[in-house]
């Protein structure tokens, strides 16, 4: 059982919840998730482990100080101190003035920034700051799998391009619906508001958006920041706790979209593999991602700093 606080708020971990986590983050599998929970299936074991993940991650979090600047985690890799970033990239103005007035005194500092690919033409082209290949190396690997994407638009009238174009409906339904709650449900109340979106969310998100983090939560705090960006902090511990370690989020995308799953969680895995190939020098390393993609690259980082990863054979995707 969790250990109460003496003030009266949120719960400390108590050693079984400490130990509860590091056993989450042992699995490597869902496969040794379905063990660990004892669940009929592997289905059963996702969505038993990611509830428990969620409560506890919080809890943990919540016992860690908070950090003055741009908000973001930070991972020592060989002596090198990269910090992860994670932003909406919704393009505001407002986003757009904060991240600048952090990262540009950084550059001139002499930290090498690197951003997900599209970031730098968005809030830093006329800065020193390098963009990743992050989305041409997604879109190569597809290719080489034979995996058709979904960003294409040339597909013959088949099957598949009528599920896509049907997916795409129902992802803006999705995103309407949502609006129109985040937008006129605080009449009655921001906890009102919460709880018709995660309705909605229950009938609305498919096994891939589970994977991806797109309820209403998301996208509620996703808007909040757009327009506030001190708020990225708590849009950044939604995604730390709403994602399951990255082997299990990958497995489970994978069986059900291998695409999907190569241009969202796969590409955390890209990045950090390019910021730790391309620095040699830098002492400080920052990485400007979107936010649903902060704790898997930070999951990434915590490996080379582990020793259980390597760049031997990566090679640039021009």
């Amino acid at each position: 059982m969790a250990q109460g606080s003496d003030d009266g708020t949120e719960p400390r971990l108590g050693p079984r919840d400490r130990e509860r986590l590091a056993a989450i983050r042992g699995c490597d599998s869902l496969a040794d998730l379905r063990r660990l929970t004892g669940a009929a299936d592997e289905h059963e074991a996702y969505f038993a482990a990611k509830d428990e993940w969620t409560t506890l991650r919080a809890r943990e979090l919540a016992t860690r100080e908070g950090s003055s600047g741009l908000p973001g985690t930070r991972v020592t890799v060989a002596g090198h101190d990269f910090h992860v970033h994670g932003i909406t990239h919704a393009g505001t103005e407002a986003e757009r003035a904060y991240l600048r007035e952090h990262i540009a005194p950084a550059v001139e500092d002499g930290a090498v920034v690197y951003c997900e690919q599209g970031v730098r033409q968005l809030y830093f082209a006329d800065l020193g700051v390098c963009e990743m290949d992050d989305y041409r190396w997604a879109m190569a690997e597809c290719a080489a799998r034979g995996l058709d994407s979904h960003a294409d638009d040339l597909l013959p009238l088949t099957f598949d391009r009528v599920r896509a174009e049907l997916q795409s409906l129902a992802d803006r339904f999705r995103a309407a619906t949502f609006e129109l709650i985040h937008d006129h449900g605080g009449r009655d109340g921001a906890d009102f508001r919460r709880a018709l979106g995660d309705v909605a969310s229950e009938f609305l998100l498919s096994h891939e958006d589970l994977g991806t983090g797109a309820g209403f939560e998301a996208f509620r705090k996703n808007r909040q920041a757009a327009t506030d960006p001190t708020r990225l902090a708590d849009l950044q511990r939604y995604y730390e706790t709403a994602f399951l370690p990255q082997p299990l989020e990958r497995e489970w995308l994978r069986r059900h979209d291998p695409e999907l799953e190569l241009v969202t969680h796969a590409r955390n895995e890209r990045m950090a593999d390019y910021a730790v190939y391309h620095n040699e020098e830098a002492t400080e390393v920052r990485l400007v991602v979107g936010a649903a993609h902060q704790p898997g690259v930070r999951y990434y980082l915590e490996q080379f700093r582990d020793g259980d990863r390597t760049v031997e054979g990566f090679e640039l995707v021009e």
